[in-house]
């Protein structure tokens, strides 16, 4: 299930509950980020046991254009979570929409 950045936009704005999790390498963090938790698609798989808690709570991921963080949607869907969903059109749509 994907989510729209419309819908994440309002959902941050309404300071709602979930995981987030930037997918993305840290020097594209450094330059512009939404405020979710860094952990690069290349280390994903190390994090599974502490992310393990959350598997059934709904995880948005986010990368630049919403490619790499379909890798991870599906990495954590076929490791059990519930409710990750992937940020459509990534940072780039963000900022297309809001500006950075």
């Amino acid at each position: 299930m994907d989510i729209t950045v419309q819908e994440l936009h309002q959902r941050l704005a309404a300071k709602e509950n979930f995981i987030f999790i930037d997918v993305r390498e840290p020097h594209e963090y450094e330059e512009f980020n939404l405020g979710a938790r860094l952990i690069p698609l290349g280390t994903l798989g190390q994090h599974l046991e502490e992310l393990s808690e959350h598997k059934d709570e709904e995880i948005v991921l986010h990368c630049r254009s919403g490619a790499r963080s379909g890798q991870a949607q599906m990495l954590l869907n076929s490791m059990g979570f519930s409710n990750v969903r992937n940020l459509l059109g990534g940072v780039m749509a963000w900022k297309a929409e809001y500006g950075s």
